[in-house]
């Protein structure tokens, strides 16, 4: 009971960790009994009849022996046959969207429900002597698949292969696209993204769809005797001896099917329920790792180049950015070397689609870009020289930290030593070298940011295009990394474009401020320019500042919302106008304020919220938008502010700052 209440206390109450058991309904279970028990009683009638002490006896003798060896002849070239064919196939099912796409897969599906002796029986009319194919193939090639062990292994593939081609599509599916743009974006081609960031992700699902597809190569029976025969030492598979000992040695029937079992048995106990190719961990998380390095200081052993330099060299060419975007994102993109363009704007306004425009990503928008004298509109992704950093930092799970910063740099062809060097280098500037051997997995949120930071830097892009790269970090590393990222950017020969939402970034990181909204620029212009005067409702936001639109008229500014401002400032009438109201200059009172202020209204206080040393109080009235009002803590005090409490606000005209639309 102490632990409990220890526990309760701490939280605010007990919380359950295990589901409750529950006792099912009988008319549930006793058919459910059932079905175990028909699955069952087959499987032990192959233990109760096996003669154990005749086991060696049947399983040595050398018809069984013979057939063994045939058996995993066979099931190895089906298995064989069936990566060459079936692991492009599940990456074009998975990856690629074309017409006829749902026949294909049926067409996969297929053997898995056709009986195997219709399933022998299509072979021979397509691959048999008078098939459709077998004649071409005998007169040419000299191949004669029926009655031939090459017959048995296409028998055995044609049944097999949709075992793994299902795995393997199902792990491909779950598996990040990210990934995989990413490593293009680091200079990768598809080959090679395949190979090394797709495959070894996959492996999991690969692993299982291939012990499955051997083990069904391993037992097939109908297909093989319908197309193949049962020729001994030819055709004459495991599961076919065992058809034929049933005739006249029922007990060594028994033996054998023991042994079929038990490898099958093997294989599913091997890849406990992993079939479907969920990829599984290759190694749990560690203890959290500090932020910082250790007191030592890793930075010191950076290794320097020859010259005993730790700065990474830059690439010495200058590319501005010429870019003019069409589809969902209609916009045109001019920037000077060494610019950092911020990208901001609400959710849904094409931030992230004008980034993968950019590098040839998405469908939905096309960007004709050129990067200094190079036009890289018609090159694939991996040509570009396009880095991106997206949300998640898409770290590549099964390397190090520094394998997947020097990734960029081998994809382009420098040597393995000299692109570590590089990495470790570049580890050391974002503060994170102690953690070089280290897999994402062993990371925090924080230091994964800063190695996919790393892994951009290091590939020397022409255009940088980070999303969001500092969400994930706390504010004292932000600040850090921040200082690092304007650091490097500051000497950048390329553009930079960072989506983001804090308005921080956007200030101190940037020389341009591009404002989105529905895939179109409202806004770009420089960050203290957007300050002063946001066109968007969404950045005066961001930015803390309560922003109402509306429509000019003889008496002050008409709120689309509903209401009516009062301002100083005149405007042409039906001129459409933001009005800028910051948060200190709206007054909070418990009782309706008399003297000057010609905007006042009553309403409710519906959030309180700290900001450094003071509080933003967010009141709803029922004449005009939402208002947010910044107050000390005293003057929260002294007016009894609480959530709920009804409260007159006012501003003065002279307090609002208009800005046409």
């Amino acid at each position: 009971m102490s632990r409990l209440r220890s526990r309760a206390g701490k939280s605010g109450g007990i919380r359950v960790r295990t589901r409750a058991r529950t006792r099912p309904p009988l008319a549930l279970a006793l058919p459910a009994l059932i079905a175990v028990a028909f699955l069952l009683l087959p499987l032990i009638g192959i233990l109760v009849r096996t003669q154990w002490s005749e086991l060696g006896t049947h399983l040595t003798s050398p018809g069984v022996v013979e057939a063994l060896k045939l058996s995993l002849l066979v099931s190895l070239w089906a298995l064989a046959l069936s990566l060459l064919l079936g692991v492009p196939l599940a990456w074009l099912l998975a990856r690629v969207e074309f017409k006829g796409k749902a026949l294909v897969r049926s067409l996969v599906l297929l053997p898995m429900v056709l009986p195997p002796t219709v399933g022998g029986v299509a072979l021979l009319l397509g691959f048999g002597r008078r098939g459709l194919l077998g004649p071409w193939l005998e007169g040419t090639f000299g191949i004669t698949l029926p009655f031939h062990t090459s017959g048995a292994v296409v028998a055995a593939t044609f049944v097999a292969m949709p075992f793994l081609v299902i795995s393997l599509e199902g792990a491909l599916g779950g598996l990040k696209q990210s990934y995989e743009e990413t490593a293009a974006s680091l200079g990768a081609s598809p080959v090679r993204v395949f190979f090394t960031v797709t495959l070894p992700m996959v492996a999991p699902g690969l692993i299982a769809g291939a012990a499955l597809t051997w083990a069904r190569a391993l037992g097939e029976f109908g297909a093989t005797i319908t197309f193949a025969g049962n020729l001994p030492g030819t055709t004459q598979t495991l599961p076919l001896q065992v058809y034929l000992l049933l005739q006249d040695k029922p007990e060594a029937a028994t033996s054998v099917s023991l042994l079929l079992l038990a490898i099958a048995m093997g294989v599913l106990i091997a890849l406990r329920g992993r079939w479907t190719g969920t990829p599984v961990p290759r190694e749990a998380a560690s203890a959290p790792v500090p932020e910082e390095p250790p007191a030592s200081d890793a930075r010191t052993t950076a290794t320097t180049g020859h010259d005993g330099d730790t700065t990474p060299p830059h690439d010495s060419g200058r590319w501005p950015l010429t870019a003019t975007v069409t589809g969902f994102n209609e916009l045109t993109l001019d920037a000077e070397p060494g610019t950092t363009i911020a990208v901001v704007g609400e959710n849904g306004a094409g931030k992230t689609t004008l980034l993968r425009a950019l590098l040839g990503l998405t469908p939905r928008a096309h960007a004709a870009l050129r990067l200094g004298d190079d036009d890289v509109t018609t090159l694939p992704p991996h040509k570009r020289q396009v880095a991106w950093v997206p949300q998640d930092g898409a770290l590549f799970p099964h390397l190090t930290a520094v394998a997947n910063t020097a990734y960029g740099l081998r994809a382009r062809g420098m040597p393995r030593a000299r692109a570590r060097r590089e990495a470790r280098t570049w580890l050391d500037r974002l503060g994170v070298l102690h953690l070089a051997d280290r897999r994402p997995a062993q990371l925090s949120g924080g230091q994964a940011q800063r190695v996919a930071l790393a892994r951009a830097l290091a590939a020397r892009p022409r255009l940088l295009l980070l999303d969001e790269p500092l969400a994930a970090l706390d504010q004292t590393t932000r600040a850090r990394v921040r200082h690092t990222l304007r650091t490097h950017l500051a000497g950048f020969g390329g553009v930079c474009l960072i989506v983001t939402h804090d308005p921080v970034e956007a200030v101190s990181l940037a020389d341009r401020v591009l404002v989105l909204a529905h895939g179109r620029a409202l806004q770009d212009a420089p960050p203290a320019e957007v300050t002063r005067h946001p066109r968007s409702p969404w950045v005066a936001r961001m930015l803390g500042r309560n922003a109402w639109p509306g429509t000019a008229s003889a008496d002050g500014l008409a709120l689309a919302a509903g209401g009516r401002l009062v301002v100083a400032e005149t405007l042409h009438e039906g001129t459409k106008a933001l009005a800028i109201i910051a948060p200190e200059a709206v007054s909070v009172h418990r009782d309706r304020p008399g003297g000057s202020p010609r905007n006042v209204w009553p309403g409710t206080v519906r959030e309180i919220t700290a900001v450094g040393s003071r509080l933003r109080v967010l009141i709803a009235s029922e004449q005009v938008p939402d208002l947010v009002a910044e107050i000390t803590p005293d003057a929260a005090a002294e007016l009894r502010i609480v959530d709920g409490a009804a409260v007159w606000t006012s501003v003065k005209a002279t307090e609002v700052t208009l800005v046409r639309l």
